[in-house]
């Protein structure tokens, strides 16, 4: 049995652009792995590949189900059965699918002996999800394009994070067509670590109200997750983290997690 380990990640930085004529919309953004991992279980099947998640309801046509089939054009693999442990919740802008999805492609050299390229699992990755590209980088990265267009940063000295959810949900592509109704510039990367989310303007009220919960806690800094709905805030140290996480989780039914950032050596090794 292998199994690997698949991150969430946190966008410290995240502007969007105007869709394009297919209705895509060019992003920049700045990705973060941090230590909330969803647990991806992969044996050699009898018979015919099954998924399985465990956790979470998720739609039998998924990130799994579309990259398998899309691995099937590059490469032989044998009849598996996949387990996906959930911790990352979804829509929460924690990218968790698009991970699961990376941890695939990752363990792919060691389920085949008809090896797929670098480039054929790179593009199978930009076929499946934006965020997908990221989590075969890991740990800091910037993004720009359709998030296939990476450059990885150097790991920062770590830093502790408060991640929450609250009760509303967003669904990204919802989220993606209520910012087009909205008049905004689509911002340059930033000169210093400047937080920043466009999502914010249409994120639910419960977010925000979240969001201003963190830094009441003493988080140095908060922002919104990716599209919505969970917020994270930056903590000057684990025991502030820690307080703040214990505080803040009765007031969203469990739903906070303490985390820490990723170096890129943490967060894609098998």
């Amino acid at each position: 049995m292998i199994e690997i380990a698949c991150p969430a990640k946190v966008n410290l930085f995240l502007s969007v652009g105007p869709p394009d004529d297919a209705g895509m919309h060019p992003i920049r953004t700045v990705f973060q792995a941090i230590s909330l991992f969803d647990t991806l279980r992969i044996e050699r099947a009898a018979g015919p590949t099954t998924i399985e998640f465990e956790g979470e309801v998720v739609p039998e046509d998924n990130t799994l189900t579309k990259t398998l089939r899309l691995l099937a054009e590059v490469a032989e693999l044998p009849p598996l059965n996949l387990t996906v442990i959930k911790r990352i919740p979804s829509e929460a802008g924690l990218g968790g699918a698009s991970s699961d999805a990376a941890g695939l492609l990752r363990a792919v050299p060691l389920l085949t002996r008809s090896q797929a390229s670098e480039f054929e699992l790179s593009e199978i990755a930009r076929a499946v999800g934006a965020d997908v590209p990221f989590f075969l980088v890991g740990g800091r990265a910037k993004a720009e394009g359709y998030g296939d267009r990476l450059t990885p940063l150097e790991d920062p000295i770590p830093f502790w994070l408060v991640v929450a959810q609250p009760e509303a949900r967003c669904s990204t592509r919802e989220a993606y067509a209520r910012l087009d109704e909205i008049q905004r510039s689509w911002r340059e990367f930033p000169l210093a670590d400047d937080l920043h989310n466009d999502f914010e303007l249409v994120a639910p009220e419960e977010s925000l109200a979240l969001k201003r919960r963190l830094l009441d806690l003493n988080a140095t800094e908060a922002l919104l997750c990716g599209s919505g709905s969970a917020v994270f805030g930056i903590f000057p140290n684990e025991p502030s983290a820690e307080r703040a996480r214990r505080a803040v989780a009765p007031e969203v039914g469990g739903k906070a997690w303490l985390c820490r950032s990723l170096t890129r050596m943490e967060s894609i090794s098998l």
